[in-house]
Parts: structure tokens; sequence; C-alpha cells
């Protein structure tokens, strides 16, 4: 297959649930592909999609009592479950309400076992085992900048040949990221940068998106996993990362923020041996596909 086709190929991701390889059903796909492969595209998305104000702009429409018309006919054509809200749909005053909404406890039930780490966000998992051994991500040939995501050189010395976890929401998804280990959270310290879009379309053709776009970075010192850094990664149209946890000791699965309405990414970062991740991610990773699963279920152990 042509580099071309590789990177215009529909999305397949694996499905734990399923067990079949699935393909996405992507949010705006037509403008997607016309602005991340067409040269005309490309200049649109550098001159303005990108910027700060493009996303804020958009946020606000979303925010708008207006856009509550748009809540219902979401819900239909993406087979949203409703019975897993924990509000009635008609209690959402606007559009972004009803995408960074709470869900019942018992829907997202957390994985107890204190050697397991969790998936922080419902989504499509890619996780790599090595960031040294690897060039496989969502497409052949690309490496992962480790100092640039972090923002941080000391920091990325301290996590070299560590271990990584993306997992990126589509707007379809349930957007609060919650803690996927339990330990001593730090603040949350905000990396600035650009907004542009985290779907593997974009990131085919320029994983740097990641390091590029606006970040949010806390550490987590956890008793089993050791030092963890859980990055929130903003994107195309998204109003914001809410963060809405105290510095201190938090619980696995305790909630930590949500997005305002847009396509975003969770990225957790694990020091060197501090986790071995699932068979199944490993096996589909390797082939540049990701995993979905939904926040609270297991994504790997403790390291031996």
């Amino acid at each position: 297959m042509k580099q071309t086709e590789l990177y215009d190929a529909p999305i397949q991701f694996y499905n734990r649930h399923t067990s079949e390889v699935e393909t996405e059903s992507v949010y705006g796909e037509g403008f997607l592909r016309w602005a991340y492969g067409n040269p005309l595209g490309r200049l649109t998305v550098e001159v303005a999609v990108k910027r700060l104000l493009f996303s804020r702009w958009y946020g606000w429409r979303m925010n708008r009592p207006a856009s509550q018309s748009k809540v219902q006919p979401f819900i239909q054509n993406y087979g949203v479950d409703v019975d897993e809200f924990a509000d009635p749909v008609d209690s959402y005053r606007s559009f972004n309400e009803f995408f960074y909404r709470k869900l019942k406890p018992a829907a997202r039930p957390i994985a107890e076992a204190g050697n397991v780490a969790v998936f922080p966000a419902d989504g499509r998992h890619l996780a790599i085992q090595d960031l040294n051994a690897t060039d496989q991500f969502y497409i052949k040939g690309q490496r992962f900048d480790l100092e640039k995501f972090l923002g941080d050189a000391e920091l990325a010395q301290e996590f070299e040949g560590g271990s990584v976890l993306i997992s990126r929401l589509c707007p379809v998804d349930y957007h609060r990221y919650h803690f996927p280990i339990s330990g001593e959270a730090g603040e949350v310290e905000i990396l600035d940068g650009s907004l542009r879009s985290v779907s593997p379309l974009a990131l085919r053709r320029q994983l740097a998106i990641l390091w590029e776009n606006r970040r949010a970075r806390t550490l987590v010192d956890s008793p089993e996993f050791g030092k963890v850094v859980v990055m929130e990664v903003g994107a195309t149209c998204v109003g914001g990362m809410h963060s809405t946890f105290s510095s201190g000791s938090v619980q696995k699965g305790d909630d930590k923020g949500y997005f305002s309405f847009g396509g975003s990414c969770v990225t957790t970062v694990f020091k060197k041996g501090a986790i071995q991740f699932d068979d199944d991610l490993n096996e589909h990773a390797a082939n540049g596909h990701e995993v979905y699963a939904k926040m609270g279920e297991r994504c790997g152990v403790v390291g031996t």
C-alpha cells in the first residue's frame, strides 16, 4: 500500500467488548480528511484552525442555549446509551453540558486489584510498551519525542525507555477522565500550544501534534507503579480541559477532570519496567491499531 493510501485508510480498531476489528465512524470525517490531506486544507489548519481562538469560538457556540437542539439528534445518530446518564437528557441546557455529562457510578466499575492500572477514559487506546523500541505510532516510521511531549528534559530522562498509553476520545465518547492509578497527585501544570485534531487521520501525517498541542501535566506518585505522568492533550474545537480534583491523595478511578466539546486524548506515561500492558493492547499496537475499552477496565499490571 502506498504512503498516501496509508494516510487516508479507514480508522480501524479492536473492540474489546465485541472481540472484533471495527471501522470507526468519524465525526466530521469529510472536514478532517480535507483539512489534513489537502494542501489548501493544511494551510487553513495552519493559519486558523490550530489557533486557540477558533476552538474557543466553537466552544462558546456549544455553550449557547440554542445548541441544546443538537443533543437528541446526536444521541440517535451515534447510539449513545442514555441509561448510563446520571441526569435526565432534558436537564442539559446546552450541547456542552450533555457532552461532559456525568454517568451513574455503576456504569463504569473500577478494576480493584492494587497491582492493576485502568484506562483513564472511554476511547480507543494505543499502548506502547517500550518507547525506545518502536516507530509504530498510527503509521510506521514515526517516533515519539518524549522530551518535547513532557516539556521537561530532566523529567524525560527519568522516563527514558518507559511505557505510554494514548487514550483517544472521540466526540461520541464519555468525556470525563479519571486517575488510572492511586497515589499522591501533584498540581496541574499547563503546557501551552496550538489546538489541532488528534484523530489518526491527522496523527498519521504528523505525530508531533501530540507535543505541539496545549497539554495539562500531572505527576502522580503511586505506591505500586512509582512516578507516573498523566497528561491531557487538547484538540481542535475543545473549549477547555477542566481539572476537577485537588492535589493530594487520589484513588484509582477518581474523577480528574473533563473536556469541553471536541475529541481529545489522555496520555499516561510510566517509567521503564513499571507496567506490563495487557496482551491485546500490545498485540494490536504492533500493527498500529488502537483497542477500544472503557474507563475503569484493566489496561495492565505492575511490571515484573
